[in-house]
Order: C-alpha cells, then structure tokens, then sequence
C-alpha cells in the first residue's frame, strides 16, 4: 500500500490535470442536460383468421389457413418496420413544430420507439418531446400516419394480385363454356347410352384417372398462379430467389451489410458534427467503400450466368422466397405426376380404340370438361383469397391505448453524470499512474537481487541529522554498522566517495552519518562536499564555501575528528576543474595536511552532473545510495552502467529507508536507539 501511495504521490500532477479534464467535461454536459418528456400508447393486433375452404367439383377441395404467427413470419415485427420507416417518420417531420432543431431524419427518427410485446399481440410505442403536449402529439401522428400507410400497401397488394389472376380467370371461364357446349352438342346429336360393363368398368377407370389428372391439373396451375403472385411481389424469377436466399444465409454477407449500416450510422453522426474533410468523417468514408465493395463481390459472386439476386433479403422476403420456391416445386411434381396419369390414360385409351368412336368422343368430351370445370374453380377461389389477403399481409390494426404524456420528465439527468465522472475519474487516475509508472517504473527489492553489488547496509529513513559535537554522544547503531563494514574494506588512498543516481535519495545524511560512526570507531574523517553546484553537505554543517577557489583549498575543523573540505570552482568549469586534475590536487595537499583515516566525499548525483563519472578516477571505491519507493529503476541501471564503463570500484550499496525494528536503552544516562 505505501509503495502504491509514493507511486501516486511520483505522478500527482498529470493525474490532477487528468482529473480537472474529466471534471470540466463532467460540468459542461451537466450543463447541457434539458428535461424530456415521453408520451406512450399500445395498439392490438386482433385475432382473425383469412381461412380459404374451395370446392373444386370433381376435382376435390382446395384449403388455405392464411398467415400465422411463427420464428419466420411475424406480423407485429412488419407492423413495427412499416410504423418507423422514413417514409411515415418523414410525414411526421414535415409538421414537427421544432423540426430546425432536428436538420436529419435520423435525428429525428431517434425520437421514436416502436417495439412489439412478447407472447400478445400488442404494440407498444413511444415519443419524445421537450413538452409533454408536444410528445403526446407526436405519439398520436405516428398512429395517423401508421394508419394511412397500412391502406396504401393493401390497396397495392390488392391491386397487383387482382392483375396477375383476372387474365388466367377469364380464360378459364372460355374453356369451361366451349367444353360445357361441345358436350351437351355431342351428348344431344349421339344419344349414346353405354350398357357393356367392360365399357363401364374402363370409362371409371379412365374417369378416375382423369380426375387425379384434373386435381394435379389444377393444383400445378394454383401453385403456378402462386409461384408468378410471389415472382411479381419479389420480382425474382425462382432462380433468382434461390441465389438470393443463398446470398442472404450467408453470414460473411450478413455480418458485413451489418458493419455496413454501423458505419453509415457513425458516419452520419460524425457529417453532423464536422465537415466533409475531416480526418475522422474521410476515415469512414473509407471503411464504408471498403465495406460496399466486400458486398459488391458477394452479390457479383451470388450472379452467376447473369442472373439477378436481391442483395436485401430480409425476414419476411426470406420466407416468401421459401414459399415461392416450394411452390415451383410442387408445381413441377404436379405436372410430373400429369404426365405419368397421362400415360395410363393413354394406354386405357388404346384399349377403348376396339369401342365404338362415339363412346371414346364422349368420354373424351366429360374429361375435358371435368378439367375445364376444376380449372375454374380454383381460380375463382384464388380471387377470393386475393380479397383477403390485403388484410392478411397487412391487418387491421386499433388502438388499444390512447397517447398519453407521463407525469414526469424521461431521461438520464445529472446522476449518471456524475457516476460516470466518478468511475472515469478513478480508473482513468489508476490507468495513468500505471502508464507513466511502467515508462518510468520506482526501484524494487527485485532490481537490487538482480545486481552482483552486495548490499553492505540498510538504513531507516531520518527526517534530519545533527552530528553533537560531543565525541562521547554515540549515533545511530546503523550507521555504526555501516562504519564497521566500511572499515573492513581496503581503501587504497582511504578515499570513499558517496553518490546516488537522482536527487532526493539521502547520499549527504548518509554521508555525514558514516563520518559519526567512523569517528565513533576512533577514526579519523575529513568529508569532501564534492556537489560543486548545490553543496548541501557545507549547508548541512553551517558552512558557507567562499566564492573563490584558493579560500577554499584548506579544511576546516567541524567537530574533534571531523573536518571538511568545501570546494567551490566556477560553475562553468567545474567538468574542467575534474578533468585536469584540480580536484585530485586538492584532495591529495589536504590529505597531507591532515593525516585523516577516511576521506568521505559526498558528490552530486550521476544522472545531474557530467562531473561524478570523472571523480569516480580518484577515489578507491563509491557507496552507491538507493532509495526504493523513491529511486527510479531507469536511472539506478544507468549509473550502474556509468560507472562500469569508467571502470569505477563500487563498494556496495546502502540501502536507505528501510525501516528496523527498534530499541532503547541507557547508558550513562544518554538514550541511544538500537536496531535488531
């Protein structure tokens, strides 16, 4: 938990901008929030039935249940397109008194709600306004207009089903007249009566056989009559439907017409916003031709030998398309079974060739007008049917509720604003503070046991150090651990120098608590303040370098064992000063000087200056100081990688911020905390 705190404390200003960009937007669309107000109404579908139960004659009964309720064919689903299609939302529009505020239709039509209750047969439907009166007079035009359109589809159903039948209708009836007189004239001139029982047996026979040729006869011209009735309504011939019933079971096909119309959807929602050069309105008009042209090969793919298909096959034209291929179907089996009862007719007829003529003619003239009677029949119900099925396809409709507004207004309102904001707001923060955190991620116990730098010590954080003058004042016990494994590591020259790879990571309190420690130990310590620039450790022991260089040169005595060497050259040459062996002088006429055991030099981070890497050359070995929960791991491995590249002896690490589990106890009436 507290390194996920210091990780969110790293990044607390891009995630504050974050959080006022959020807030910005959260007010203004807040700002932007207008009541709206829904009327609601039902109507009901009754229950009726357009059965067709035709006597035929001879021929037998033909019987139609109409259309009913089913997955395929849903007469609620058509209502509901016909009621939101653009040309009765269009209507609407036309008179809306605050059409300038909706310059798009599908704006508008947004408005609108239309959708059909399951398991009855009620329609619910809605609309919105900015006043209750205006969404109740909106909800009421739409059924007014729902109406009207319902009665222009009948009156063209009727009228295209009444063209396709009144011409095979009058025919039928001149067929049926010319065989009515030519077997009463036959009947009337030959006055044959049949009295042989062979004659008798076979006239039934051939009878019988006619009038299951007369009934296959018929039913192959009904389904014939059927199949064209379709063919108009489709204007598909059955080859084509079949292609484009196959085209519309196709799913790469379905699945791209629907990306087609979310990106003509989007696309019209972005022309709103922005022009027609847009990046944004051109990258989908892009997609929209990418995606017409995915279509365009399956349609020219479903067009083989330059046959037709209907690329916008639909629910209800799928399952027209089915019944107009089952009805060619049964139309062929028909005539099939025609010709084979044909055939034995024929053989009958042979065998009646040794009957008189006259007998043969008659029978001849029953059967044709047996036909032509069967014929008649079944289109004179199929008239029939065309009367009702301008209701069937589309059913009277009413109103089972009347419009009416709700009491109060509709809409999200300021709530899911403000929720969403909130949500936005925290994983929006965690997000961001993960992204920049993996760019830049904090130092992990894991990064230090992936080096081969041993960790000489861990140090719990000071908020300050004050070295007491007073040598018999004991410090921390840590820091006279650390001072005890420094003192155990050959020092040529008795150089330490104490760096880190950033700021902030404690190098001068590490530094001036090693120096107590070795002074504790009886050693003798002169401590270099080696940041050139910002010079904290001379500022940590209320000393103030002189301006110039040679006022400089000599230590100065901070406490009995302790002195130190502030260094102050020229800003603008201090690299210089490094480089030419200035700084090495320095060091060497004050170790002479002094006789010190330990020189600590404390010198500013490797990743701020270009001058550490190089005092690196003069020193017997670095302390690298780390601080996890503040040390970056990117610039921890970019020291590293300094330093080995100038060949520079690294000590050890001291790891600082580590909490101990900590004791006291007296000695000589001086209180010292412990570590253990």
């Amino acid at each position: 938990m507290n390194r996920f705190v210091a990780i969110a404390l790293r990044h607390w200003k891009p995630v504050l901008g974050l959080n006022i960009v959020l807030f910005a937007i959260a007010l203004y669309s807040a700002s932007k929030v207008t009541e709206v107000w829904a009327a609601r109404a039902k109507l009901i579908l009754p229950q009726s039935s357009s059965a067709l139960n035709a006597n035929l004659g001879t021929l037998g009964d033909i019987k139609n249940t109409g259309i009913a309720f089913s997955q395929q064919v849903n007469p609620l689903k058509n209502l509901s397109s016909i009621m939101t299609s653009n040309d009765a939302i269009s209507q609407i529009w036309e008179s809306d008194p605050e059409k300038a505020l909706y310059p798009r239709l599908s704006e508008y039509k947004s408005l609108f709600d239309v959708s059909p209750e399951g398991e009855s047969t009620v329609i619910s439907l809605s609309a919105e306004g900015s006043t209750p009166e205006l969404a109740r007079q909106r909800t009421a035009a739409l059924i007014e207009t729902f109406q009207q359109r319902l009665n222009e589809l009948r009156q063209d159903d009727a009228v295209q089903r009444s063209q396709f039948t009144q011409k095979e209708l009058q025919q039928a009836v001149e067929n049926l007249r010319q065989a009515q007189a030519a077997l009463a004239s036959f009947k009337a001139s030959s006055n044959l009566v049949s009295a042989e029982d062979q004659t008798r047996e076979m006239v039934v026979a051939i009878n019988t056989l006619t009038t299951e040729q007369a009934q296959l006869v018929a039913q192959a011209q009904a389904s014939k009559a059927q199949v064209e009735t379709l063919s108009a309504r489709l204007e598909l011939n059955p080859e084509q439907a079949i292609r484009s019933l196959n085209l519309g079971e196709n799913q790469d096909y379905q699945f791209f017409r629907r990306e087609l119309s979310k990106i003509e959807a989007l696309l019209t929602q972005t022309q709103a916003k922005f022009t027609d050069e847009h990046p944004q309105v051109k990258a989908l008009l892009e997609q929209r031709e990418e995606l017409q042209g995915q279509i365009e090969g399956y349609i020219t793919q479903a067009q083989a030998d330059e046959a037709e298909v209907n690329a916008t096959i639909g629910q209800e034209s799928a399952a027209l398309i089915e019944q107009l291929i089952l009805a060619e179907s049964q139309t062929q089996a028909y005539y099939s079974q025609s010709k084979q009862i044909q055939i034995q007719i024929d053989q009958l007829n042979d065998t009646l060739k040794t009957l008189p003529a006259a007998q043969a003619q008659l029978v001849e003239l029953q059967q044709q007008y047996n036909i032509a009677e069967g014929v008649y029949n079944g289109l004179v119900a199929q008239v029939q049917e065309t009367k009702l099925n301008a209701f069937s396809s589309y059913p009277s409709v009413q109103v089972f509720e009347e419009p009416r507004a709700d009491s109060e207004p509709s809409g999200p309102g300021r709530l899911p604003i403000a929720l969403g904001t909130i949500l936005a707001s925290a994983f929006g923060s965690v997000a961001l503070i993960l992204f920049l955190e993996n760019r830049d991620p904090l130092l992990s116990p894991k990064d230090l046991q992936a080096i081969s730098i041993p960790v000489l010590r861990s140090i719990p954080p000071f908020k300050h150090l004050v070295l007491d003058i007073d040598p018999s004042f004991g410090t921390a016990i840590e820091f006279q651990r650390l001072a005890s494994a420094v003192s155990m590591k050959p020092l040529k020259n008795r150089r330490l120098m104490i760096t880190s790879a950033t700021a902030g990571e404690g190098k001068t309190t590490i530094t001036l608590g090693l120096a107590s420690g070795l002074i504790t130990l009886g050693f003798r310590v002169l401590v270099v303040d080696g940041d050139f620039r910002k010079a904290h450790l001379s500022q940590q022991l209320g000393y103030r370098p002189s301006p110039t260089l040679e006022e400089q040169s000599m230590p100065v005595q901070v406490r009995a064992g302790l002195d130190l060497l502030s260094l102050r050259p020229h800003e603008d040459k201090i690299a210089e000063f490094v480089a030419r062996g200035d700084f090495e002088q320095a060091l060497n006429v004050a170790q002479a000087a002094g006789d010190y055991d330990y020189v600590l030099i404390d010198s500013a981070p490797v990743n701020v200056t270009s001058e550490t890497v190089l005092m690196a050359s003069v020193t017997s070995a670095i302390l690298l100081i780390v601080w996890p929960g503040k040390s970056n791991r990117n610039p921890f491995r970019d020291t590293i990688e300094q330093l080995v590249s100038h060949k520079a002896n690294i000590l050890g690490l001291v790891v600082n911020g580590i909490e101990t589990q900590t004791k006291s106890y007296s000695y000589e009436s001086r209180v010292v905390e412990t570590s253990s």
